[in-house]
């Protein structure tokens, strides 16, 4: 496949089934921008050959491999069939992304495909490094970064973003066999996975949500220090992204966490309004 057609499929999966991401990459100039769909596309096409619900567990595992071993020939230089590959393999030299950093992702969806049950904060980090945090390194090395100092703190952004999205799908993760939340924080506000099943939501639900809000909105101050390391360019991107799933957060805290009832998102419109402000921001 020609490497224009392969950035137009991975543009097209990014405009049907990014609804957040897309947003905030319409900051970007369009080389940075064809990127960042070639890095979600990639992402996408992961997530769902891991979570395809109708495929047993073994079949998604083959699937995986057969994804790894796939990516492993494209970055080597040889032909492959999937249409996304060339662009995604173009994106890496372009920007010199670490390849470790895209097979880390397939490691971490792997993990989901046992139960998940974490029993300590260490488990949850590790696991949203290989799901958000190795994605955060990616987008810097695409955005460009001046500082090796901004590594860890990219890795801190993913996980601000992770948690947002765990604590907006507990009621569907759970539906799936999976609790991220860590069986020691659990335990700190004597909630149980039988409450979490029901959907339990009382003082106890409400403080363990509160807990966890405080945790995510640690790692989006954090974040923040990413600004001055960042190449121009990456500023906007990262504004509307860090205020999109901080605006999820303050919309899960606004339900007093209720993520049970509905599915809890940002306004379409308040969206648009976060990337006209970073886009006007970029042309002060």
């Amino acid at each position: 496949m020609l490497l224009a057609e392969s950035y137009e499929q991975c543009r097209r999966l990014t405009q049907r089934a990014a609804q957040n991401f897309h947003y905030a990459f319409l900051t970007l100039p369009r080389p940075q921008y064809d990127s960042m769909c070639a890095l979600y596309a990639y992402m996408r096409i992961t997530d769902d050959l891991g979570d395809d619900p109708l495929q047993p567990n073994h079949s998604r595992q083959q699937a995986l491999t057969a994804w790894r071993e796939e990516l492993t020939r494209a970055l080597a230089g040889e032909v492959v069939e999937h249409p996304i590959l060339p662009a995604v393999v173009d994106m890496v030299q372009r920007h010199h992304v670490p390849p470790d950093y895209l097979f880390a992702v397939i490691t971490g969806m792997e993990r989901d495909l046992q139960p998940v049950r974490f029993q300590t904060f260490a488990e949850l980090d590790d696991y949203c490094y290989h799901v958000a945090g190795v994605v955060g390194l990616c987008c810097i090395h695409i955005w460009g970064f001046m500082d090796e100092d901004a590594i860890p703190i990219a890795i801190d952004c993913g996980f601000a973003l992770q948690l947002t999205n765990i604590l907006r799908d507990l009621g569907e993760d759970w539906a799936l066999g999976r609790v991220y939340l860590p069986a020691e924080d659990l335990q700190r506000f004597v909630y149980t996975c039988d409450d979490l099943s029901r959907h339990v939501q009382d003082e106890r639900f409400r403080r363990l949500m509160q807990f966890e809000a405080d945790r995510a909105r640690s790692s989006y101050r954090r974040a923040e220090r990413l600004f001055p390391l960042l190449k121009p360019i990456g500023r906007p991107i990262l504004r509307a992204m860090l205020d999109i799933y901080g605006g999820l957060l303050h919309e899960i805290e606004k339900r007093h966490y209720d993520v049970f009832t509905q599915r809890v998102s940002v306004p379409r419109w308040k969206k648009l309004w976060i990337v006209g402000r970073a886009l006007w921001a970029r042309k002060s």
